[in-house]
């Protein structure tokens, strides 16, 4: 009857004991990190409904103290912010289907080896990336064309972003064999042909990984529409959260300086204007933080574009 080797399980008892301290370590450090990034996210949800005064005084830590949901009831009662709600759906949907819609043909053709002037006008979509013409040009420019005021601004500005551009064509030289292309062609495919039913159905990792930044990018633009909406009826979200939180605090310094309560009335009054605020950050990031869970599995494959060769 044969024995097992007494070397054998002294190696792999020598080996077991590095490997092991080795993933308590990882696993230290992963926990670690996860409870640095969680939990800035956790201490505003807390802080959104729970007394203000104990919160700068440091005592809100793990749980909420004085639950008042004042903030959230200043928020959602006023009618605005249902419609910046809508408009900020409208935007980033039809934002990033135009978005899609632009990059992607874009990076295909960019992608192509026998396309010659690819180089030339790859140089040219960077050059946009270090330089452009500035506010006041770029605002005379939206005005002359007329999307001035407009909820078209929102989605056409900015149809193309560079980076995305070259993610996207990265992931078609690098993760689309040339093979297939030959075997389509062979069989009669065309270009539009190929790119719709093979290159895209492949591409669901780098889709989602621009989907994504282009999704976000339009949830919180706020600037542009700062600069080229003026009718409320087309404000976004983000302005109209700003628009309330503006007003509170303006009403709270005003309270301290005229109201009958003194000081004690401003300080009642900055009170519920800090639980706004992180009332107004929780609003305002809560669907985006619902959507990304659904689209990580395709993310974590994305973000890997062009960091392996072979």
């Amino acid at each position: 009857m044969a024995t097992a080797n007494p070397t054998v399980k002294n190696t792999i008892r020598t080996h077991n004991g590095p490997d092991i301290l080795f993933k308590i370590v990882v696993s230290f450090i992963c926990i670690f990190a996860f409870v640095i990034v969680l939990y800035p996210v956790y201490f505003i949800i807390i802080a959104s409904f729970s007394n203000s005064t104990m919160v700068n005084q440091g005592q809100v830590i793990l749980y909420p103290k004085g639950i008042s949901l004042y903030g959230y009831e200043q928020i959602f009662k006023k009618s605005e912010i249902w419609v910046g709600y809508k408009n900020t759906i409208l935007y980033s949907f039809f934002g990033t289907a135009l978005n899609l819609a632009v990059t992607l043909p874009a990076a295909y053709v960019l992608s192509r080896r026998t396309f010659p002037a690819r180089k030339i006008i790859m140089k040219l979509f960077v050059f946009t990336m270090y330089f452009n013409g500035g506010m006041i040009p770029t605002y005379m420019l939206i005005k002359d064309v007329g999307l001035l005021d407009s909820p078209l601004v929102m989605i056409i500005y900015g149809a193309l972003n560079v980076y995305n551009l070259i993610i996207t064509r990265t992931f078609f030289e690098t993760s689309i064999p040339d093979e297939l292309y030959e075997a389509a062609t062979l069989d009669g495919c065309s270009h539009f042909r190929y790119f719709g039913t093979i290159v895209l159905p492949l591409s669901k990792a780098v889709i989602a990984v621009i989907m994504l930044y282009y999704l976000v990018g339009h949830w919180n633009d706020f600037f542009n529409a700062l600069l080229y909406i003026n009718t409320d009826a087309y404000q976004p979200l983000q302005i109209v959260l700003r628009n309330i939180l503006l007003l509170n605090q303006a009403m709270a310094g005003t309270t301290g300086v005229t109201g009958g309560g003194g000081g004690g009335a401003g300080a009642y009054a900055q009170q519920y204007a800090d639980q706004i605020k992180f009332g107004v950050i929780i609003v305002s990031t809560l669907p985006v933080l619902c959507v990304y869970p659904f689209i990580q599995k395709y993310f974590e494959k994305g973000v890997m574009i062009g960091a392996v060769k072979g």
